[in-house]
C-alpha cells in the first residue's frame, strides 16, 4: 500500500472532492449541497485517507464521544479500490482515542457488509427495537 495517511485535520480535506463524491456518486447523499456537506463536516469527527497530497477516500463519525457513534460517509474512490485502503481508514478510525468504549457503534451499508464484519459489527441483535426516520429524496427536494 503505497503511502497511505489518515488524518482527522478538517483543514486538509478536500471539500470540494467530497461533496462531488457524495452529491453525484452515491445513493445516501445524491444531490447533497454542498453547504450541508461542509456542516456535516463541521459537526462530526473526519477522516480523510490521502496518497500524498491527494484525497482518495473519507469516512464520517457521528458520536457523543461517551457511549454512542454512527459511522456514515464512507468512500474510496473507484480509481484507489482494491489496495487495502479501506481497510486502513477502518482501521484508523476503530484506533481514535475519542471513540473507545462506546456501548455502541452503528452504521448502515447496502453492499460492504464483508468489510464491516471484520470490524465485529452485525445485524443489531434486537431489530425489533430500531426505528428510524428516512426522507430517501431529501436533497432533490431541496431548493
Amino acid at each position: 500500500m503505497e503511502n497511505f495517511r489518515t488524518t482527522t485535520e478538517t483543514a486538509e480535506l478536500d471539500l470540494p472532492l467530497i461533496h462531488g463524491f457524495l452529491s453525484e456518486h452515491t445513493s445516501w447523499a445524491k444531490g447533497i449541497p454542498f453547504a450541508l456537506v461542509q456542516r456535516s463536516i463541521d459537526h462530526s469527527l473526519c477522516f480523510g485517507g490521502f496518497l500524498g497530497k491527494s484525497q482518495v477516500a473519507f469516512a464520517r463519525v457521528i458520536s457523543d464521544y461517551t457511549t454512542f457513534a454512527n459511522l456514515v460517509d464512507v468512500f474510496v474512490l473507484p480509481e484507489h479500490r482494491g489496495k487495502g485502503y479501506s481497510k486502513a481508514l477502518m482501521e484508523a478510525v476503530f484506533a481514535h482515542p475519542q471513540l473507545q468504549g462506546l456501548r455502541r457503534f452503528t452504521l448502515a451499508t447496502g453492499d460492504a457488509h464483508g468489510l464491516y464484519a471484520q470490524y465485529g459489527f452485525t445485524a443489531p441483535l434486537y431489530p425489533q427495537s430500531l426505528m428510524e426516520r428516512y426522507f430517501p429524496g431529501i436533497y432533490a427536494a431541496a431548493p
